[in-house]
């Protein structure tokens, strides 16, 4: 594993990658709150057939903030993301996404999708914020909130922030260390409540739902979705079957798998990879 910077004219990017130079890129964008080492699990399984690269989000690990809100918008964060690619002299590549990195990855196909071969999103690009109950304003105000929360010692935030009842590895520890944010003896985020709001915003002022079918259809996607909590089961049913219609994606409902599902499960991502990619 190398990590490293590289520099946008305005930001540092902070870069993390696996693998060989020569074989194929798998390019990787995690979701809100996380960073490039989210997928760990998955890289240390294939590095040795791709060339995976996985960045920190702007306001995530150790990249630097946008200084300007409206650069959170997922449009715009979508061609910025096309920049840092030609930065790092990308060419083709396949797509891995959660969460919310699969919004972004969404609109990038739209702009973008000469560049990308295949896209598997984990998760995410389905929920459309309309479809949910919540307002713009009070969401924002409950990620605002929940990122500026703390907790006293290591072994508290790895419990609670972290893991809760989900599987715990060496490789997901280190991955957890990137998560972390200690200051004064106390355990915060990393990534920081003006930034989850700003991305929040971002999210429901453009709906991917609005532009499924304006994405190219001769380019597969395939949503791997998760299935617990089973409270959740109306809504994303009701969302993944418009996703489905408009966009004529596959999707694969993982058993036992929460939000995070390529932590939960990712041999499931792994083979799912290596029968689509290889």
């Amino acid at each position: 594993m190398e990590r490293y910077f590289i520099n946008d004219g305005e930001i540092n990017i902070h870069v993390t990658e696996w693998g060989i130079k020569s074989g194929p890129v798998i390019f990787c964008l995690h979701g809100l709150g996380s960073t490039s080492l989210s997928f760990i699990e998955i890289a240390e399984e294939l590095k040795r057939e791709f060339r995976i690269i996985s960045i920190d989000a702007p306001g995530h690990g150790k990249t630097d903030p946008f200084s300007n809100s409206e650069k959170y918008d997922t449009p715009v964060l979508a061609n910025w993301l096309d920049q840092v690619i030609e930065i790092l002299k990308i060419r083709k590549f396949y797509f891995l996404s959660h969460s919310w990195g699969s919004f972004v990855a969404l609109y990038y196909l739209l702009n973008h999708s000469e560049k990308v071969i295949d896209t598997i999103i984990i998760d995410g690009g389905y929920q459309t914020k309309r479809r949910k109950a919540s307002t713009m304003e009070e969401e924002v105000m409950y990620y605002e909130k929940d990122f500026e929360e703390h907790v006293e010692t290591w072994e508290e935030f790895l419990e609670v922030a972290v893991y809760g009842d989900s599987r715990r590895t060496s490789l997901l520890d280190l991955a957890a260390q990137d998560l972390a944010l200690e200051k004064n003896n106390r355990y915060y985020w990393h990534a920081r409540g003006e930034t989850a709001g700003n991305i929040i915003k971002g999210m429901h002022k453009h709906e991917t739902e609005d532009i499924y079918e304006k994405l190219p259809h001769n380019l597969p996607i395939l949503l791997l979705r998760a299935t617990l909590p089973k409270s959740e089961d109306d809504y994303r049913d009701l969302t993944m079957s418009i996703f489905q219609q408009k966009t004529g994606g596959d999707i694969k409902k993982i058993p036992n798998t929460s939000h995070m599902l390529h932590w939960d499960n990712p041999d499931v991502v792994v083979k799912e990879i290596k029968r689509r990619w290889q």
